[in-house]
């Protein structure tokens, strides 16, 4: 190799290493707010609107979804693997506890999602997105717009998308002729207060996760 082309050729290398050709940024704080709607496509079905509230501050995340008839609230804790379920139906308040067991089963209709890029982009938020759609082995399909700009440091706060290489702005659950849509209207990235993911010590009727699956319904999430 000649002396100019060996010059040329590292100073390629070091306006690569100096100037990214992606600007992706880990961040290890952030909000996230989504409109949340589930329903059919039947005029007559109606459905439920909802606001979807993402905490994320290192290890820790709080998944919150307040709607008007009831809240639901996950806090949990990547590090240990241990969380909460806070709930609220008509009235009623309770305090699910779960161990890393309990973690892993209640996400386990998750596991093996690969997500298949399509090739469509999209913007939003001000971010560039890419579609991609997974499906799950209970039939369920997601699809998903996503950017790679900005990904949380913490992998584990959607379980969903553990295994989605960028963070989802968009995101859509099909199962039947039932859809579940998110759809980001706010991104914050300054400081979460560390009191977001207090857990109550009084308040909430209080039973662990194997109790909570004896309840009529769905009362473990």
């Amino acid at each position: 190799m000649k002396p100019l082309t060996i010059i040329v050729f590292f100073g390629i290398l070091f306006q690569l290493s100096v100037f990214p050709v992606s600007a992706q940024r880990k961040i290890s704080e952030m909000t996230l707010v989504y409109d949340y709607t589930a329903g059919t496509d039947k005029p007559s079905s109606g459905g439920e609107n909802a606001t979807h509230t993402i905490y994320i501050k290192g290890s820790k995340s709080r998944s919150e979804i307040v709607a008007s008839n009831f809240s639901s609230t996950v806090i949990f804790d990547a590090n240990t693997s241990f969380g909460v379920i806070l709930k609220e139906v008509s009235g009623q308040k309770l305090l699910i506890r779960m161990n890393p067991d309990n973690w892993k089963e209640r996400n386990s209709r998750y596991d093996g999602v690969v997500y298949k890029p399509t090739g469509e982009t999209r913007e939003i938020a001000g971010y560039k997105c890419a579609k991609a759609v997974g499906q799950t082995k209970w039939g369920a399909t997601i699809t998903v717009f996503y950017t790679k700009d900005i990904i949380p440091e913490n992998k584990e706060y959607d379980p969903p998308f553990r295994n989605l290489d960028g963070l989802p702005l968009e995101y859509e659950l099909t199962n039947g002729d039932f859809k579940i849509k998110y759809r980001v209207s706010r991104i914050s990235l300054n400081p979460v207060p560390a009191s977001k993911f207090d857990i109550p010590k009084s308040g909430y009727r209080e039973m662990n996760y194997e109790e909570s699956k004896k309840l009529k319904g769905d009362a473990a999430g």
